[in-house]
């Protein structure tokens, strides 16, 4: 059974942190890159996957540029799209819309938004790609599914992990009819 290291790497703080950026290409501050860098540089791969959205994508290129290896940008890492939510401040939202969405969001997603299945959908299927040591930088929802689909974890059992900005997850992933892992590092 073959197997690979995975480092899930949430980028940066953005311009304006709090918000339900998704889909939302906003660029990260700059001083907000270095810990990506920073962590980077403790950590073994050889290729940096990210997320094409910016505040993910700047970080990522730096760091293969750094690291001289490849990096490619997969728009299957980004995060879940919020729909008609994209932007805003959660605590201005109706708390009951935002209540049920949190507690199970595939049956209550954003107006025009994804549904957390089709968000695990797209991370699934970025994985299954992966068969050498690899960085992602990405964003946590999507880093949330990879640990729903990897480690068996359900998900309000994801929440249960902090994944505050620029936060590493280190796992290993086994190949067999299905890809299981077990979480090596957590960096905060």
């Amino acid at each position: 059974m073959s197997s690979f290291t995975l480092h899930l790497m949430r980028h940066g703080a953005p311009k304006t942190p709090g918000l339900l950026l998704g889909h939302i290409d906003t660029p990260p501050d700059p001083d907000a890159m270095q810990p990506c860098l920073d962590r980077a540089r403790v950590i073994d791969f050889t290729q940096v996957l990210s997320s094409d959205l910016s505040r993910a994508h700047s970080p990522a290129a730096l760091i293969a540029a750094e690291r001289h290896v490849p990096h490619h940008a997969d728009p299957r890492w980004r995060e879940l799209h919020f729909g008609a939510w994209e932007g805003a401040d959660p605590a201005k939202l109706p708390p009951s819309d935002i209540g049920r969405f949190w507690e199970t969001p595939d049956e209550n997603p954003p107006l025009g938004g994804e549904r957390w299945s089709d968000l695990r959908l797209r991370i699934e299927s970025a994985i299954v790609n992966i068969n050498q040591p690899t960085l992602v930088l990405s964003h946590a929802g999507a880093m949330r599914a990879a640990l729903t689909l990897l480690c068996g974890f359900t998900y309000r059992q994801s929440w249960a992990i902090d994944l505050p900005y620029s936060a590493l997850l280190s796992l290993r992933v086994w190949r067999g009819e299905t890809l299981n892992a077990q979480i090596t590092g957590l960096v905060t």
